[in-house]
């Protein structure tokens, strides 16, 4: 009952994370607009019905149903139609010839419910300087950064992160070989070195025949060279200093990478190589990290969630494959807010791992779900943030050549004209998430 209960906790703070990250950016597109003198009509977070609202001023502020997303309503987000000009009085151009598109339908509907909103042109968004434009559809985006660099603050430099130490974590009571399959010592099967030298967890290697250790990679190091030598090991156990005589013993083991990966021939078979061997493994210990570290930590959560953008078809595929297949889930791969949900109430409900692991875990997993909002909003496409910053820079490159060769100004750029490739994007959009949604729910990704 406890880990059910424990599980529902770690889903409730994704959702309110989630709805708290969607309002603050909103916020982020709200405040700029309202400083350059936009109309703002409503601030939602969430879709679909609303549960509750308050009329502020001039702009209802309220929370809708389905907490996936939020959005604010500006006057004029699109320019009107174009009006045909007669003696003083301009009269709105609203025909439609029965050849008209669907396509052009589409748009004409959309500056229409544009126009709807404007009862002051000079309210408008359309009307406002480009870099004006710019900085309201990066505010969303920005902020959700900033949530970004603060939380992974909190993680690496308030709880820090786990690394290896100079500390004994396992003692092995026998050597076997790394091809072996067995899962307990067999009866005939040689007692480790470690064991046999009276090494044991807890205990804190300061030096090795002499040499300061300051890390494990570099005891293993002296270890493994010295096979058959008998090294001098003094360790700090219980706070007294021990002197311990430990003779390292020739064993296969696998050959690793830099990055700690098994290497494997031509034919794809795993490497071995005969090394010293003791059967001591290290423990971890949290470690805070200094200020320096946390923007490139974001920096790289943000190249990751670009890759996995880039590569999102094939990742897509393999999603599909393991949903209606019998494939594995790719730890690394994309998942849906009710993913994240999951990964939480799973990690939540893990009462092997402290309690301060969980609550690191979960704070870098609302990082990380922020970090993927700021680099998802910022694709150039409707009715992504990018796209109105697309259409706006575009915008002043036009401008910027019309006035450099004298010519008319162009006026706005109609982005309204964008609106079947929005419907496009956003038909994608829905059905990638319903693949996600359907794979976090029958196939999740296993934290375990």
């Amino acid at each position: 009952m406890e880990t059910v209960l424990l599980f529902i906790v770690g889903i409730l703070i994704v959702l309110v994370g989630l709805v708290l990250s969607i309002g603050l950016h909103e916020i982020g597109h709200l405040v700029p607009a309202k400083r350059f003198g936009v109309k703002v009509g409503q601030y939602m977070i969430g879709f679909g019905p609303t549960l509750f609202s308050r009329q502020k001023g001039e702009t209802e502020y309220g929370v809708k149903a389905i907490p996936l997303g939020g959005y604010i309503s500006m006057s004029g987000m699109f320019p009107p139609q174009q009006t045909v000009k007669v003696g003083e009085d301009a009269l709105e151009s609203h025909a439609r010839s029965s050849t008209t598109s669907v396509f052009q339908t589409l748009v004409q509907d959309t500056k229409k419910a544009s126009a709807d909103t404007i009862d002051d042109d000079s309210r408008t968004f359309y009307r406002l300087a480009v870099p004006k434009r710019i900085v309201i559809m990066l505010g969303g985006p920005v902020m959700n950064l900033l949530i970004a660099i603060v939380l992974t603050g909190v993680v690496l430099c308030g709880f820090g992160t786990q690394q290896v130490s100079t500390t004994v974590g396992s003692v092995s009571e026998c050597v076997l070989p790394a091809t072996s399959t067995a899962t307990s010592c067999p009866a005939d099967a040689t007692r480790s070195p470690g064991a046999a030298a009276g090494l044991a967890a807890g205990d804190t290697i300061l030096s090795i025949d002499g040499t300061r250790i300051s890390s494990w990679d570099q005891s293993t190091a002296i270890i493994q060279k010295a096979a058959g030598k008998t090294l001098s090991f003094l360790v700090e156990r219980n706070g007294a200093r021990v002197t311990l005589a430990v003779t390292p013993i020739r064993t296969e083991r696998y050959v690793t990478d830099a990055a700690g990966n098994v290497v494997t021939d031509s034919a794809g078979k795993k490497e071995t190589q005969e090394v010293g061997f003791v059967g001591i493994g290290s423990a971890y210990e949290r470690v805070q990290q200094p200020v320096t570290a946390v923007l490139p930590a974001v920096g790289t959560n943000i190249a990751d969630v670009v890759t996995l953008i880039v590569h999102l078809p094939e990742r897509l595929v393999g999603v599909a494959k393991a949903a209606f297949g019998g494939g594995t889930r790719d730890a690394n791969g994309p998942v849906s807010v009710v993913g994240v949900g999951i990964m939480a109430g799973q990690i939540a409900s893990t009462n092997s791992v402290p309690i301060v692991d969980r609550i690191s875990y979960l704070v870098g997993l609302m990082a990380s779900l922020n970090v993927a909002l700021f680099t998802f909003n910022l694709i150039p496409l409707m009715p992504l943030d990018g796209g109105h910053v697309a259409g706006a820079i575009i915008e002043g490159v036009r401008r910027f050549f019309a006035k450099l060769f004298g010519r008319r100004d162009p006026g706005p750029v109609d982005i309204a004209k964008a609106v079947p490739l929005t419907i496009a994007v956003s038909v994608i959009l829905g059905a990638m998430s319903l693949l996600l949604i359907y794979a976090d729910l029958f196939k999740p990704i296993s934290l375990g």
